[in-house]
């Protein structure tokens, strides 16, 4: 994997983009003396988290035959208080399913991309992130 990432004002705001030329903007909060035009490094992590198990999630029940109609994660973390580098201590993921689609195929799907297949999630397991989730079907 190659990133070419590019100073874009005169502050922290950042352009990252990727071999494919997949650009995504970074900043810094204006209380760190950011603009707040792009995203934190730290919530790209929490949103790679997101979008791995995403993919994980949708393959497997693609594969199971599953009608999923609708489909979207969120996610709550929490980093560490009072520490440099502060990492993230916590992150809760709710899945939220909509179609027809057989719970335990869902749950099962949902396990087997936080325990198994996410690179995300076992990058964060190792910095000792306590991951936690559960599933809302048509709900």
């Amino acid at each position: 994997m190659k990133i070419a990432l590019q100073r874009v004002d005169d502050g922290f705001n950042m352009e990252a983009v990727d071999e494919g030329g997949h650009k995504v903007l970074m900043d810094s909060s204006l209380e760190n003396g950011g603009k707040n035009n792009g995203v934190r490094p730290m919530q790209m992590v929490i949103m790679g988290l997101g979008g791995c198990s995403a993919i994980d999630v949708l393959m497997i029940l693609k594969k199971q035959r599953q009608e999923v109609k609708d489909f979207r994660i969120e996610i709550e973390a929490e980093r560490e208080k009072g520490k440099e580098p502060s990492l993230w201590e916590t992150a809760h993921i709710v899945f939220h399913f909509t179609g027809n689609i057989d719970a335990d195929k869902a749950a099962r799907a949902v396990e087997l991309s936080m325990n198994k297949y996410c690179s995300v999630a076992e990058t964060l397991r190792l910095a000792n992130t306590k991951l936690t989730w559960e599933v809302k079907l048509n709900a």
